[in-house]
């Protein structure tokens, strides 16, 4: 199922968006001009990762610095290790993410 998260226009590399699904809530991050979204907590403590630093392709979590690939939601350094990702659509200026 395809839910609309927000507007493109609102969502940068320095502003990620949250967006508060049935099975929990997802963060939306932009990045080299093309979105991604990841499960928000952080498999370590549940740190929210809408509310980390994002650098180019990947996003740190902002409790304890675990460092996701915004692709592939690979933690770097710890193998095994992996986010949940979503699939990313944009229609009309607006983001959409598959749960």
């Amino acid at each position: 199922m395809w839910n609309k998260v927000g507007k493109e226009a609102d969502i940068s590399e320095q502003n990620p968006a949250l967006y508060q699904g049935r099975d929990g809530a997802i963060a939306i991050f932009k990045a080299e001009g093309q979105y991604y979204a990841l499960d928000n907590l952080c498999p370590h403590r549940g740190g929210p990762l809408a509310d980390g630093h994002s650098d180019s392709m990947s996003v740190v979590c902002p409790w304890h610095a675990w460092k996701f690939d915004l692709k592939t939601g690979e933690c770097d350094g710890i193998p095994g290790v992996k986010q949940k990702c979503y699939p990313v659509k944009i229609e009309n200026g607006e983001v959409w993410v598959k749960t």
